[in-house]
This record gives C-alpha cells, sequence and structure tokens, in this order.
C-alpha cells in the first residue's frame, strides 16, 4: 500500500511538472506565429524597401542586399549566432543540472528581444535585423533547454503525447493571440492607430506574453542532477563544444543518421514557416488581413494535426507517421508555386494543408529524437537539434533568399525548397530507429 501510495504521488508530481512544461510552448509560440510566421517578415521588408536605393538595394556594412531578401538574410545569420551560443548553454546545462536559470535568462531575452521591435519604424532596418538575430538566438536557446527536459519528465510510452500536446497548447496559444492581432490590425483606426502602429503592438505585445506566461513553467519544472561525471574542464566556446558534442555524437551513428534526416526535411518546414507570409503578400499579393486568417487557420488545424498525429503514431509509429507528413509537404509545395494570385481562397486550402501536418510533424520528430538520446546528454544533443528547429534554420532561407535574388520570382523560391522534403525523406527512411533507441542505452517502446 506505501509503495502504491510513492507511485502514485510519483505520476502526480510527473504530471504537474509536464502541464508547467507545456506552457512554455504556450509562452513562446506566440513568437513564433505573431512574430515571425505574420508580421515581421513583411513588415521588415517593408522598412528596409523604404531605407532601400534607387535600385532597390539596402547597404548593411556596405553590402548590397535585396530589399526582399533581408529578411531571409537575418533569419540566416540567427542560426550562426546560435551555433555558437547553443553548445555551449547545452554542455554546461548537462554538467551542472541546472537547465532552469539558463532557460529563464534565454527566455527573458528572447522576450525583451521581441518587446523591443514596438520601437522598429520608418527605414530603422538595420534594428529590426538586429532584433531579430537576438530574439531568433535566444528563442533557439531557450527551446534547446525546454525540449531536453521531455525524456526526463515523460516515460518513453508517454513522450509522442506529452510532445503533441506541447506543440498543441503552443498552437492553441498562437491561435488566440492571432485572434485579438487581427482585431487590431483591421481595425487600428478605430483605436487610434495607423497600420504601422498596429504592427508595432502586434510585435512588442509578443515579447510581453512570453514573458508573462514563461513564470509557469519556470515555477513547475526542477533542475535535476547531473549524471554527468565531473571531469574539472571548462566547456569549450562555441564551435568547439559543437565540434565536441559531435565527436560524441560518432559513437551513435544512428542517433547522427537521424539528426542528419531532421535537419534537412525541417530546415524546410522551418522556412515554410517564415517565408509563406513574404510569398503571400509579394508574390500572390494578398493583403495582411488575409495573410492573418490563413495563419490563424493554421494554427486553429495545426491543434488538431499535432493531436491527429501523435494517435497515428500509436497505430503506424513515429517514424511512419513522420514521413508520411513528409510526402504532404512536397505535395503542398508543389500546389503553393501553382496558386493563382489575388485567389484568397485558394491561399486558404494551401494554409489547411500545412496546418493539418505541421504540429504533428514537429511534435513526432522531437519525441523520436528524445528516444535516441543517451542519458545525460539531453540538453547537449537537444542543441544540435534545435539548430533547425523554430526558424533557426540557415540553409533553407538562404536558398530561399538566393533563388528569389537570382531570378527575382518568389514562385521559384518556394518551389525549391522541394529538395529539401525529398532529400530528409530518404535520409529518415534508411534509419533504422529501434535499432538506434537500444544502441543509444533506452528501453525500445513496443511500437516506434
Amino acid at each position: 500500500m506505501g509503495t502504491d501510495t510513492v507511485r502514485t504521488e510519483a505520476a502526480g508530481e510527473r504530471r504537474r511538472e509536464q502541464r508547467g512544461w507545456y506552457f512554455y510552448d504556450w509562452a513562446c509560440s506566440v513568437y513564433s506565429t505573431s512574430v515571425l510566421t505574420v508580421f515581421l517578415g513583411p513588415y521588415l521588408t517593408s522598412v528596409a524597401e523604404e531605407a532601400a536605393d534607387a535600385d532597390g538595394f539596402v547597404h548593411p556594412l556596405g553590402i548590397p542586399v535585396r530589399a526582399g531578401s533581408f529578411f531571409a538574410y537575418s533569419v540566416s545569420l540567427s542560426v550562426i549566432v546560435a551555433v555558437l551560443v547553443m553548445p555551449l548553454v547545452g554542455a554546461a546545462a548537462d554538467r551542472t543540472g541546472r537547465k532552469k536559470p539558463l532557460l529563464a535568462a534565454a527566455a527573458y531575452t528572447g522576450a525583451a528581444a521581441t518587446a523591443a521591435m514596438f520601437f522598429l519604424d520608418g527605414d530603422r532596418y538595420l534594428l529590426g535585423g538586429l532584433l531579430l538575430v537576438v530574439a531568433n538566438a535566444a528563442q533557439s536557446v531557450a527551446m534547446m533547454l525546454y525540449n531536453s527536459y521531455l525524456p526526463q519528465i515523460a516515460p518513453p510510452e508517454e513522450r509522442d503525447a506529452v510532445s503533441s500536446r506541447g506543440w498543441a497548447f503552443g498552437y492553441a496559444a498562437g491561435s488566440l493571440v492571432l485572434v485579438a492581432n487581427l482585431v487590431l490590425y483591421t481595425g487600428h483606426e478605430s483605436f487610434g492607430l495607423s497600420e504601422s502602429a498596429a504592427v508595432r503592438v502586434c510585435l512588442g505585445s509578443a515579447g510581453l506574453w512570453w514573458g508573462a506566461f514563461a513564470l509557469i513553467p519556470l515555477r513547475r519544472l526542477r533542475d535535476r542532477r547531473s549524471e554527468q561525471k565531473p571531469t574539472g574542464e571548462p566547456t569549450a566556446p562555441g564551435f568547439r563544444q559543437l565540434a565536441a558534442t559531435v565527436r560524441h555524437m560518432r559513437r551513435h551513428p544512428l542517433t547522427l543518421a537521424f539528426l542528419l534526416a531532421y535537419l534537412v526535411y525541417n530546415d524546410g518546414i522551418q522556412t515554410v514557416i517564415s517565408q509563406a507570409s513574404i510569398y503571400g503578400s509579394e508574390e500572390l499579393g494578398l493583403g495582411q488581413s488575409t495573410l492573418i486568417g490563413a495563419v490563424l487557420l493554421v494554427q486553429v488545424l495545426a491543434v488538431a494535426g499535432a493531436l491527429g498525429m501523435g494517435r497515428l503514431a500509436r497505430t503506424f509509429g513515429a517514424k511512419r507517421t513522420i514521413l508520411g507528413s513528409l510526402v504532404a509537404w512536397t505535395v503542398t509545395l508543389a500546389a503553393g508555386y501553382h496558386l493563382p494570385a489575388g485567389a484568397p481562397a485558394w491561399f486558404f486550402v494551401l494554409a489547411a494543408g500545412i496546418g493539418l501536418v505541421l504540429g504533428g510533424s514537429q511534435a513526432l520528430s522531437r519525441s523520436l529524437f528524445s528516444h535516441l538520446v543517451p542519458p545525460g546528454k539531453e540538453a547537449e544533443y537537444f542543441s544540435a537539434y534545435e539548430m533547425s528547429d523554430r526558424g533557426m534554420s540557415w540553409l533553407g532561407p538562404l536558398l530561399f533568399g538566393l533563388t528569389y535574388q537570382l531570378t527575382g520570382s518568389y514562385r521559384d523560391a518556394i518551389i525549391s525548397l522541394v529538395a529539401f522534403f525529398v532529400i530528409g525523406f530518404v535520409l529518415l527512411a534508411r534509419v533504422p530507429v529501434r535499432q538506434a533507441i537500444a544502441d543509444a542505452g533506452n528501453p525500445v517502446p513496443e511500437r516506434i
């Protein structure tokens, strides 16, 4: 009886911590949705165009950059900062076991940079680029730490469900705030605001939301004693620590093979998310209200998609479900390439397709990777994982920006991203995940 009571209390404590963990997605997903996906791309592009010369170029640090590519290049630059910082923070978190203070520092750095976007106006495109790089890098570090809690707060049989619920919480928050954004943006005159001021309020308020709701997971999550033996060596800086992490991962080549597949296909997913609003506004000629409505549809359907694909994984396994989602992404991009300009109804159909596969493909990838991480290396391994998550990818935005710069066509830019899903599918299909889990020293779930 006493043992049953202890188990019940332990399960209750685990559920409480899981619920707190969900709320970090609730806090930060508003940044990913309202800022990165909807408002900042078109707005920062317009600010850059305001500062551009007669040929349509801006010149940060004397480098000629087409104004339409500045946002994509800024996203790419953010991953360089993230690559320098994430492995260092991840190794420190695993070595000390003190993830929560590091999570707090990263979260509030990102929230502050996002709130400061309220001051982005006129031709201050350099300020916008700087805040974007800081916010994205901080988001990447925070998400790495947040994701690394998953194998610690959920046993193997709960991972898919817990990960899917986290994503669902995030998309629910994104939907709620987008409704408020839509009301404010479409009715900005009745609120006594210009269109530009309304956008800046939406940007800045996302930072306030992020900071306020981050308090919940920071109260409920707990630090755990490190399972690593102290080495007496300081954490190596930047790329040296990343190289050390990769060297350790070479002892687990199947984990590394999955990570490579994930980095490829998720690069495509994140680029679609971050560049879709520019494609809709610049290539298809759609208004901001249409774009907000489409992203809202994505958020609403992504809640159902994340939970639905989590259930599919129980029947078919996470790997097969992810492979199916990559086929759906490829079909979606091909359809997007042929969308007629000025036809919002077809853009909404495309948004519905994205929403149904978006949350599930991300949630199941996170839970599947958590099975492949050796115990005691959670944050360090998730630092490598996170380099391609939540808009932190650099190759996709770079390819998108270069394709547009060379061709002047956003259609060519969007269809170029198909390569990421095709290559990612092939790489993932070749990974024997059951063997990879066993090789990492973790129990193998009955269905994976």
